[in-house]
């Protein structure tokens, strides 16, 4: 596990030399063994959540409903200079939502850019800033629809080969709040256990050899769409047009097998403890009781 040290100690040192960020990629927090001295250029990762039934925190307002999460994603890296990367990509993403007709989005989804400078070292990207520009919408690409969610980031030691800090903020134009503060504590216990405290992603890691990982983490997810017509029994909640903040907050365990190079293979899962339709212009949201989650991820690197 050495390169784990290594790409901290790494990090640090083109930080202190070139000053170039601010605050963190939450994949900075994730170091995993990689082939000395390369860096993978070609990055896929596919990844599909099942949230199950649970109702809405409403007295029987809006019922009840799950949620199905499909994310992929393709990026490549550009070398500028010395470990200083452009990537370059696009991602996905959709949700779709079951249960009871009350008027919220049966879905929500967004294709847009990856576009990134970063210094990558062991294939992790310890400073950078990053924009993801494209349409966030139910069913209608609109001019309003596009949004630029962006984020940076910087890693740093607090006590040599020990312990790091990664600080960072993100937001977006039809976030809220439109900036947030990200970041945390990486601590490296030892060669197979570390912790990393990175919010939004915080996680506890176990690495009993090169192609096992045990996860126990948590995930605050958050992203804003522009909605089609919301009619829902809520009179706050008769909308048009109008933006909502979807968010889910999991808490979970997960269990990676690297051995089958150049794919990780990973299944999860925990509880959703809650989904949350924040339409906060409108002043109302509509948040979901506790349900179990399940989650399965495909990453290669080439």
């Amino acid at each position: 596990m050495k390169s784990i040290r290594l790409f901290f100690i790494s990090v640090f040192l083109s930080a202190a030399a070139s000053a170039v960020a601010g605050p963190p990629t939450y994949e900075a927090a994730q170091p995993l063994p990689t082939p000395a001295d390369e860096n993978h250029r070609e990055l896929f990762d596919y990844e599909l959540d099942y949230t199950g039934n649970s109702f809405f925190d409403d007295h029987g307002k809006f019922g009840n409903g799950d949620s199905l999460y499909n994310d992929f994603s393709y990026a490549h890296r550009f070398l500028i200079t010395g470990k200083w990367y452009f990537r370059a990509g696009v991602e996905y993403e959709r949700f779709d939502f079951d249960g009871t007709n009350n008027g919220l989005p049966d879905h929500l989804q967004t294709v847009h850019a990856l576009l990134a400078l970063e210094y990558v070292v062991h294939d992790h990207a310890g400073a950078g800033i990053e924009i993801q520009p494209g349409p966030y919408f139910q069913d209608k690409i609109t001019g309003d629809s596009i949004d630029i969610p962006w984020k940076v980031w910087v890693t740093f030691p607090l006590k040599k080969d020990k312990i790091f800090a990664v600080i960072g903020a993100g937001g977006s134009i039809y976030s809220n709040p439109i900036i947030a503060p990200g970041g945390g504590i990486i601590w490296l216990f030892s060669d197979h256990l570390r912790l990393e405290g990175v919010f939004p992603k915080p996680a506890l890691v176990y690495n009993p050899s090169d192609d096992w990982e045990f996860r126990i983490f948590g995930d605050l997810f958050y992203e804003s769409f522009r909605t089609d017509d919301v009619i829902t029994p809520e009179r706050k909640l008769q909308v048009h047009n109008a933006v909502v903040q979807y968010s889910e907050d999991k808490a979970g365990v997960q269990v990676t097998y690297s051995g089958l190079k150049p794919f990780d293979i990973a299944l999860g899962g925990g509880v959703t403890v809650r989904r949350d339709f924040d339409f906060f212009r409108a002043e109302a949201s509509a948040k979901t009781n506790p349900a179990p989650f399940v989650k399965f991820e495909v990453k290669a690197k080439f």
